[in-house]
């Protein structure tokens, strides 16, 4: 992790990982194909965030064979109870504040593996991520009232990114209603 308690891209992927077979057992196959299919689709295809090893889960103990197949591809993987804890630490950091995608991923791995988490811990998240997005409106309205008299485009285009995180805003605080 970062110093500041957030993923690095490879702990992003290991997230994505670690939750998938949280899950459900799973074919290394298909683990590997679900990773690749859901990162490559929030972030856009890229070496650095697909680098993870799942052999180097099952080395570290956070995943192990199930079931044998006839190839290391039909093999069926597990998590175990190592791979829970650290999905859990995984599941609970913090998201990086600057507008990212690896941080969209997070924030994507997040809410695709929140239900993981007990409903203490759901509540949790959902408050850090409403703070997150509070603290990116504030920086936008700042800079839009900084900026409010000056030619060009730069205002109507901060006036339609506050509006959706206004939107993202409500969002959220309704979701989290919905979890208690």
């Amino acid at each position: 992790m970062f110093a500041d308690n957030t993923l690095t891209p490879k702990e992003a992927v290991r997230l994505c990982a670690l939750g998938t077979l949280a899950l459900g057992e799973t074919r290394y196959g298909t683990l590997a194909n679900s990773i690749r299919h859901f990162i490559s689709h929030i972030t856009g295809p890229s070496l650095d965030v697909l680098g993870i090893s799942i052999e180097l889960l099952k080395y570290e103990g956070l995943i192990e064979v199930a079931h044998k197949g006839a190839t290391v591809e039909d093999a069926e993987l597990v998590i175990t109870e190592s791979g829970r804890l650290e999905l859990k630490t995984l599941l609970t950091a913090n998201v990086r504040p600057a507008a990212t995608e690896i941080r969209k991923l997070v924030v994507a791995l997040k809410f695709r593996f929140l239900h993981l988490l007990d409903k203490n811990e759901q509540s949790i998240q959902a408050e850090l991520l409403i703070e997150m997005t509070e603290n990116e409106l504030a920086r936008l309205i700042d800079l839009n009232q900084y900026h409010a008299n000056e030619e060009g485009y730069l205002v109507g285009w901060l006036n339609h990114d506050i509006s959706l995180l206004e939107e993202k805003l409500r969002w959220l605080e309704n979701f989290k209603k919905c979890l208690v």
